[in-house]
């Protein structure tokens, strides 16, 4: 399978490869439901070590194992063969299974997809991003998976999930920051706004610890940071330098919001210099990229 046309069909959405699961029938419509392929023993099905979701709330999939145990499982989940085995792999709905090993059940309904391991990847990806399903760092993970084990670009990401490049680069830059504040990010304490401010700070576990512990909007996070980062950087008394007004720091925070990269301005006289921080060669081509295109 191509590049392209398989770009063309994620862009699609997962319903492209498994069929519009969640829309109701019209009345009068005789076209045909989708159905599942066959139940399977729910022993013989197993999650994907490459999911990218990997927090699941206790407490939401007891809430579903007890709407099974009523309604059984409405939305079949989606597996792929193990090749050289009578086992199969989740490819989306792997909450569904957990759940329904809660509610009991010995076997599932599945549809069956023959996918590779990349095509695999990136349908449990768009699925869960699109159901909003994944937390921030997992979606990053998610991402960064994709792109050290595939080849993809920031761009690539962007078409395939429906999102900009710049959403695609910000989640990425998450994962700068040190497990602790990670942790923090993946059980809900931080938001990705509040997370994105603090990872050009020198000491972003002691900040986030202040902004859960007063509860900061994520402006107030924003105004946090960028005091932190000036009391760091600050320059001595025998050199100094002039303070930035806030239209500067706006557009510094706009022009960084757009690239998903660290954007610095400063003025001297009636020209001065705009840097640009990046943190890896792909990030660098894409700067280049988007400068050629002017």
């Amino acid at each position: 399978m191509s590049e392209d046309v398989s770009k063309r069909r994620l862009g699609r959405g997962l319903a492209a490869l498994i069929g519009e699961m969640d829309q109701p029938i019209p009345v009068g419509d005789t076209r045909p439901s989708v159905n599942p392929d066959r139940t399977l023993p729910i022993e013989f099905v197993s999650r994907s070590p490459k999911n990218p979701r990997r927090y699941f709330d206790e407490a939401e999939l007891q809430d579903l194992a007890g709407s099974i145990r009523q309604h059984g499982i409405v939305q079949p989940v989606v597996v792929r063969t193990i090749a050289g085995s009578n086992r199969y792999e989740i490819i989306a709905g792997e909450r569904r299974w957990r759940a329904a090993q809660l509610a009991g059940l010995v076997e599932i309904p599945v549809i069956i997809r023959d996918v590779d391991d990349r095509t695999a990847l990136e349908l449990a990806i768009v699925e869960n991003v699109q159901r909003a399903d994944l937390n921030p760092l997992e979606e990053a993970l998610g991402y960064d998976q994709l792109i050290a084990e595939h080849g993809y670009t920031q761009n690539d990401l962007g078409e395939i999930i429906g999102k900009s490049r710049s959403h695609v680069a910000n989640s990425l830059r998450l994962l700068k920051l040190p497990e602790p504040v990670r942790d923090m990010l993946a059980e809900g304490t931080l938001s990705a706004g509040h997370a994105r401010a603090l990872v050009s700070t020198p000491d972003p576990v002691s900040l986030a610890k202040v902004i859960t512990a007063k509860g900061m909007s994520v402006r107030d996070a924003e105004k946090l940071a960028q005091n932190h980062i000036k009391a760091q950087t600050a320059p001595s008394p025998a050199e100094p330098r002039g303070q930035k007004d806030s239209d500067t720091i706006a557009l510094e925070r706009s022009l960084s919001d757009r690239l998903g990269l660290q954007v610095s301005i400063s003025h001297k006289g009636s020209g001065g210099q705009m840097k640009i921080n990046y943190g890896s060669l792909d990030q660098l081509e894409e700067i280049c990229r988007l400068l050629e295109a002017r």
